[in-house]
């Protein structure tokens, strides 16, 4: 999902719910066109650009070539920039101005459904089990939206952390793409070699490298949540998942800089050559560009010391919400939209990974190995942050949601001033303390 330069953190950070004054909406492609039906009024479809320049205008045309039956209103396209984002929505949503359907962030309808703003998705989900589009879903996504009281959001597009690696410089120090957490290290070891890091990561305050190290626990059977929903981060699974981070650091397998990066330096270096391996976005081959972005390629996910396979993943949605000229009106319109969207990704408008099984299918999303791989291999034993409990999203994950907690816990670990156990505990606390 990581298409646009500094996007990690905005696009799936905490949601503001409070904060007073109304913000301007930063809007851009508006539909201009008047209701063609449901008593002169419009359903608002607010989308992020979760692409590139090519996004918003493919998107902008299969929203507005929508033909509502009967008297359901027609849709109107609003594309809500990533800045401020979150004070858009919820200056907007408060009061009753905002959209009848929109994306967001992944934690975005959660926290709104605690507000009662959000309309489930469950009618709208049962009438595709009769239309087929409730089969055509990757597995397991559609269970990452349910909650107690019903699914809050239907699965769009998918973002997770994937192994990178450059195949000429693993060329060059005369090594295979591991497979393992051994052979991983060994990689690493003749990467070192030919002055190559094998750990990249970006650390500082623009940086995702909490993301990774999540990624890493999650591979080992770890995670930060229990089966409760509740924080349950000191566990044997997590602490031998950073006990091999440690390792990677105290032998030299990772960039001194990394603690200052921000993701842009982690891309420069991948430029400059000196990162050969690391977990990343979908889009590193896109960022890095160039050259050595034709020599980027997807990994097979690793076996870990425990013998198990994972990593995180974010599942972002699209959701409903009860202010709407007409609930009807946004189910015919997301039947519409699902059915139509192929082109976001047959197009390479950079939106991400798909979550139809029909779209990964076509031959112009196969024709990128490494997205075809994604799919493959990664999305089956991909988690979200509730793991290891569970699969379903909640709205407390937003407090390791690109939050301070995670960057500082991040900076524990690699800059190694805490041990594992102690960032671990430190977190645990922290989680535990905001906790709502």
């Amino acid at each position: 999902m990581e298409q646009a330069h500094g996007m990690q953190v905005s696009r799936r950070g905490l949601l503001v719910m409070a904060g007073g004054a109304a913000t301007a909406l930063a809007l851009a492609g508006c539909g201009s066109r008047s209701a063609r039906s449901g008593g002169g009024k419009t359903l608002k479809f607010w989308n992020m650009p979760w692409g590139g320049v090519n996004f918003a205008p493919t998107d902008k045309k299969i929203t507005e070539s929508y033909m509502p039956s009967g008297s359901l209103p027609a849709a109107q396209y609003q594309s809500i920039a990533w800045a401020n984002f979150t004070a858009t929505f919820a200056s907007a949503i408060s009061s009753d101005t905002g959209p009848a359907v929109s994306s967001g962030s992944g934690t975005q309808a959660f926290q709104f459904a605690a507000e009662n703003k959000i309309a489930y998705a469950d009618h709208l989900l049962d009438s595709w089990k009769d239309n087929g589009l409730y089969d055509d879903f990757l597995p397991g996504l559609i269970d990452t939206m349910k909650t107690p009281k019903g699914y809050v959001a239907v699965p769009y597009n998918l973002d997770m952390r994937v192994l990178w690696y450059n195949k000429e410089l693993l060329d060059k120090a005369g090594v295979q793409p591991p497979t393992d957490w051994q052979s991983y290290l060994d990689a690493c070891e003749a990467l070192k070699k030919i002055g190559v890091f094998g750990f990249g990561a970006a650390s500082g305050a623009q940086g995702n490298a909490f993301q990774t190290l999540v990624s890493i626990m999650i591979n080992n059977g770890g995670g930060l949540f229990d089966e409760e929903q509740k924080p349950n981060c000191v566990t044997t699974e997590n602490l031998d998942a950073l006990d091999f981070v440690v390792e990677l650091i105290s032998k030299g397998y990772m960039d001194p800089g990394t603690l200052q990066y921000s993701t842009d330096n982690e891309y420069s270096q991948w430029k400059a050559r000196r990162f050969g391996m690391g977990w990343e976005a979908p889009g590193l081959a896109q960022q890095v560009a160039g050259d050595v972005g034709t020599h980027m390629f997807v990994g097979e996910p690793l076996t870990s010391a425990n013998g198990t396979k994972g990593t995180l993943s974010f599942p972002n949605n699209i959701m409903m919400y009860t202010n709407t000229p007409s609930q009807k009106g946004s189910e015919a319109f997301l039947t519409y939209y699902y059915r139509h969207m192929a082109p976001l990704w047959t197009k390479n408008t950079g939106i991400g990974l798909p979550v139809l099984k029909s779209i990964a299918a076509t031959p112009e999303f196969q024709a990128d190995p490494n997205a075809a791989k994604m799919i493959s291999a990664w999305q089956p034993i991909a988690k979200t942050w509730a793991a290891p409990g569970g699969s379903a999203l909640f709205a407390n994950v937003s407090l390791v949601d690109s939050t301070p907690a995670m960057t500082t816990f991040a900076q524990d670990v690699l800059s190694r001033k805490a041990t594992p156990r102690q960032a671990l505990s430190t977190l645990q606390q922290t989680l535990s303390s905001k906790m709502k």
